[in-house]
């Protein structure tokens, strides 16, 4: 993909990969609210045709409080998509996992890692931008918090700025790829955006930015540079952010404040089903 020239990544010779998209709930790719498969098929193609052929690539998930990944992997092409590709899918929620501690902001919290996670040798998280009332963003960040295998999540809500901080230093990836091809907002519309880079509190700032929001007033983004997770400040590459902020379907108009720092590339994607 351009992006990753745009950000001077080359992907690295390894034997295991995992993809971790967005599966949050049963809403399918053209909601805007979940990881198009089509977007993950094209990441694997890139993989198989970077590194080798014969890498293994397993797309992972977990369940959560309203959701079953039995159900999701099915019903949104997930399932379809591992057998004409040949990678794993693999529900986090019943894989074998590690217990591990890990402090944010002073608070202390154990999780499980799945051992998948541990192991592999590249990680690539496939995620989506979205309005969130807990956190006002969803991005990068947030959809690490789909690889703690404990099913109820909602009991970490009262404290999600820090267990996203948490989960997020127990189990670093490596790259971030952000499928905006279909985003939602006030309504969905295939903005056709493709982003990366491999600072997850960069991409949720830019992120925000193009949704109109001021990454200075995300708790959760703060506390995630204050431990050491990224930086907030970005040097968008390729297309510019103004185009995707003037087409985001906005909920709302907040502060617009462009930081600049760190690398982001952002670039018209290809959707085949525009053709």
């Amino acid at each position: 993909m351009e992006v990753l020239r745009l950000i001077d990544y080359s992907l690295p010779k390894v034997e295991e990969i995992v993809i971790k998209p967005n599966m949050c709930y049963y809403w399918d790719w053209s909601t805007g609210q979940t990881t198009d498969p089509l977007f993950v098929a094209a990441l694997i193609d890139l993989l198989r045709e970077e590194i080798s052929s014969q890498v293994k690539i397993s797309i992972v998930e977990s369940d959560a409080s309203a959701m079953k990944c039995k159900y999701a992997f099915k019903y949104l092409g997930y399932e379809k998509l591992a057998k004409e590709y040949d990678v794993n899918l693999v529900n986090l929620s019943e894989a074998e996992a590690e217990k591990a501690q890990v402090s944010a902001n002073g608070e202390v919290f154990e999780f499980s890692v799945p051992k998948i996670i541990k192991d592999a040798d590249l990680r690539v998280n496939a995620a989506k931008m979205k309005y969130m009332s807990f956190t006002k963003v969803s991005c990068a960040l947030k959809n690490i918090y789909g690889c703690n295998p404990y099913s109820k999540k909602f009991q970490f809500h009262s404290k999600l700025d820090k267990v996203l901080a948490a989960l997020n230093k127990v189990m670093p990836f490596n790259l971030h790829m952000l499928d905006g091809l279909t985003v939602c907002g006030s309504k969905p519309l295939k903005l056709g955006l493709i982003m990366a880079s491999q600072d997850p509190v960069a991409t949720d700032a830019a992120a925000a930015t193009i949704m109109g929001i001021n990454p200075k007033s995300l708790a959760y983004l703060k506390l995630a540079e204050k431990e050491g997770l990224g930086k907030s400040k970005f040097v968008p590459k390729g297309t510019d952010l103004r185009y995707f902020k003037s087409l985001y379907p906005r909920k709302s108009l907040s502060e617009k404040t462009l930081l600049f720092g760190y690398r982001v590339a952002c670039a018209l994607g290809l959707d085949k089903r525009l053709i």
